[in-house]
């Protein structure tokens, strides 16, 4: 088991033991979802784009839909719906900060109609947009259960502040590592803590974009400006040909609790 491995190297590295299992009471648990394995099918990749009437047409194309009934109980710690389905809008292009997607839940039996599968924002054109199209994943995806550890950074910037080392801990920056070392990454990631890039960990960096984007007008309501407010709810990572991205739904706990999925925030890592 992976958490075996990490505890294991990480005494090998001479962490005392006690710093590391107080290191392993912050595993949280998450869904690996994957277009391989044997597990149970709780959603897909694409498809077709059927909304309530009361939605608007989506500004992104549809990434991923999750069938929250088939997610077992407790294979993450957010409180998620228990039925219906959770609809995942974005795209991996590197155009901006703000509201780079979006999240829709629609209740289970209500009544949808099908919409455009491309935004006319995105056209599927050989001179825009037909490229990143055709390295989107399509297809159903199955459920690995997994746990997640946090990703810190090691340097902290005034202009970063979520690049600081997790606080109280004398070694986290050193078993930060350990778990990256570990970590084998993910194709879409429900829950947990995400992958943290260089200068990019996901709550605190979404959390940052969305105080942002409401002083900016991008954005309407108050958002926490505290990483701890919020929570990762969904990743995916995209290859393309000599770059990838990440793309990150995130939620105000508040918001998540009270399945207020207007108010996810959506962030594009981009890796060139």
């Amino acid at each position: 088991m992976i958490l075996d491995q990490v505890r294991a190297e990480a005494l090998d590295r001479g962490i005392p033991a006690g710093d590391v299992e107080r290191w392993m009471r912050l595993v949280r648990p998450c869904a690996l979802l994957t277009q391989g394995g044997d597990g149970p099918v709780v959603g897909r990749f694409g498809g077709p784009v059927r909304l309530p009437a009361d939605v608007a047409d989506p500004r992104f194309p549809l990434l991923v839909t999750i069938e929250c009934s088939a997610l077992p109980a407790g294979v993450t710690d957010l409180p998620l719906p228990s039925d219906g389905k959770l609809l995942l809008f974005g795209f991996p292009e590197p155009e901006g900060s703000y509201s780079m997607g979006d999240v829709v839940y629609v209740p289970e039996g209500a009544v949808t109609t099908e919409r455009p599968e491309y935004p006319e924002g995105y056209p599927p054109d050989p001179d825009s947009y037909l490229g990143v199209y055709e390295s989107l994943p399509d297809g159903e995806v199955r459920l690995t259960v997994d746990v997640s550890l946090p990703f810190v950074g090691v340097v902290e910037l005034p202009e970063a502040p979520w690049m600081a080392p997790l606080p109280g801990h004398p070694h986290a920056e050193e078993l930060a590592a350990v778990w990256a070392d570990q970590w084998g990454g993910a194709q879409l990631l429900l829950g947990g803590y995400g992958t943290e890039h260089s200068d990019f960990a996901p709550a605190a960096t979404i959390a940052s974009f969305a105080v942002d984007a409401e002083k900016e007008g991008h954005r309407s309501g108050t958002s926490s400006p505290r990483a701890e407010d919020w929570v990762l709810l969904a990743e995916v990572n995209v290859d393309r040909p000599g770059a990838g991205a990440t793309i990150y739904w995130g939620i105000q706990r508040e918001d998540l609790a009270a399945q207020r999925f207007d108010r996810a925030h959506v962030a594009v890592y981009w890796n060139p």
